[in-house]
């Protein structure tokens, strides 16, 4: 009888040892913390993604919201980016498209090309700022510069449909390049629809045939259907050769960006 409850009585302190050690893995850094609490505001940005993601401790978003709050006031571009997100979805803060429209602008100011583009669509649909499409495009334009293929892709369909800039499909053929080009599936779609209709571009079937085949292997759902048909509707223009040479292009130009 002793033995067994000597047994049970070592599995309980085993058991409790576990926990004990667990609890001790599920930290920040106190170096890190230690930082944060004394008002270093990358240590806080940092402190702020461990709650957001679980790394070292359970999710807590209203604690990675706090965080940020801190990081963001002391001017960190990255936690003012990502407090305003938490702000437009309602993430660890109640929902405010005003504050985020304001986290975003801080960002924006410091070049944060999310956060521009961001802000601009806040701009465009009038959310948490009055609705204006020519600030929305100078925002586009300024993150679509960096490279952001979304911000690309909007100011694409700014110019294509003379939204607070003068319609121009010369330009909105350009952008959705740009964005086609790192594989944006609508900008694909409409890149190739452009190369039908001749607007912007020189009629060309053979590229038109190319940029539908691509958005049909990156698009999803209903738009994959789309580029899927508008592709086969090309495809009857085009001879068996030029078919063939267009399906080798979209396979390296697949096995590129793969890569």
């Amino acid at each position: 009888m002793k033995a067994y409850w000597m047994r049970i009585f070592a599995t309980i302190i085993l058991a409790l040892s576990v926990n004990q050690a667990g609890a001790q893995v599920k930290s920040i850094d106190p170096r890190l913390m230690g930082k944060a609490q004394a008002g270093d505001a990358q240590a806080q940005y940092q402190v702020a993604m461990a709650y957001m993601q679980g790394d070292g401790v359970d999710v807590d978003y209203t604690q990675a919201a706090l965080w940020y709050r801190r990081a963001a006031e002391q001017g960190n571009p990255q936690a003012q980016l990502n407090l305003g997100q938490f702000f437009e979805h309602g993430t660890g803060v109640p929902q405010d498209s005003v504050q985020a429209a304001a986290w975003y602008h801080k960002a924006a100011l410091q070049g944060v090309a999310e956060a521009q583009f961001k802000l601009g669509t806040f701009y465009e649909q009038g959310l948490g700022v009055p609705q204006d499409a020519t600030q929305a495009a100078d925002l586009y334009l300024r993150a679509a510069e960096q490279g952001n293929r979304s911000a690309q892709f909007n100011l694409g369909l700014l110019y294509d449909n003379g939204q607070g800039v003068q319609q121009n499909y010369g330009q909105a053929a350009l952008w959705y390049k740009k964005a086609a080009e790192q594989g944006l599936a609508r900008a694909q779609y409409n890149l190739g629809s452009m190369y039908v209709a001749g607007q912007g571009v020189p009629m060309d079937y053979v590229e038109a045939y190319f940029w539908l085949n691509l958005a049909s292997l990156s698009a999803n759902g209903s738009r994959q259907q789309e580029a899927i048909n508008a592709r086969d509707r090309v495809a009857t223009r085009l001879t068996s050769s030029e078919i063939m040479n267009v399906k080798q292009r979209v396979s390296k130009w697949v096995s590129d960006h793969q890569k």
